[in-house]
């Protein structure tokens, strides 16, 4: 199922900027909501228990908490219950990252910035796991 709604985690504006503006592109006419820090986004998604179809495209370095980080408390405490699709979306192209990328169940793929409409609509076409 295509997403109803993205979920931006990156705290540099105009990385939220592009991929907004990269989603558009696509085509996407559904709702996209930004958030900065990992905590918040987070919070929001726990709240919501994921009302809807999302597609969540993660950072890996910010501060306070990682991309890493909040991709494991997703898989954690979210994943079990609800379809949530998450794509890491990081500058790094290191090994390194790609390999603990790959590692973690819950992500669904790996994109180096920048992250173009071709690359938001595959996203779209990938199904959630």
């Amino acid at each position: 199922m295509a997403p109803e709604r993205f979920i931006l985690v990156d705290d540099n504006d105009a990385d939220n900027f592009f991929h907004r503006l990269a989603l558009q592109k696509a085509g996407f006419r559904g709702e996209v909501r930004v958030f900065e820090r990992p905590g918040d986004a987070l919070r929001f998604l726990l709240d919501d228990r994921i009302s809807c179809s999302t597609c969540v495209l993660l950072d890996i370095n910010m501060p306070q908490m990682s991309g890493f980080d909040l991709a494991q408390e997703l898989q954690d405490r979210l994943r079990p219950l609800n379809p949530l699709q998450v794509i890491m979306v990081s500058s790094s192209d290191w090994a390194e990252d790609r390999q603990r990328a790959a590692a973690l169940p819950i992500l669904d793929g790996y994109v180096c910035k920048p992250f173009t409409a071709d690359d938001a609509r595959a996203v779209m076409r990938q199904p959630a796991a």
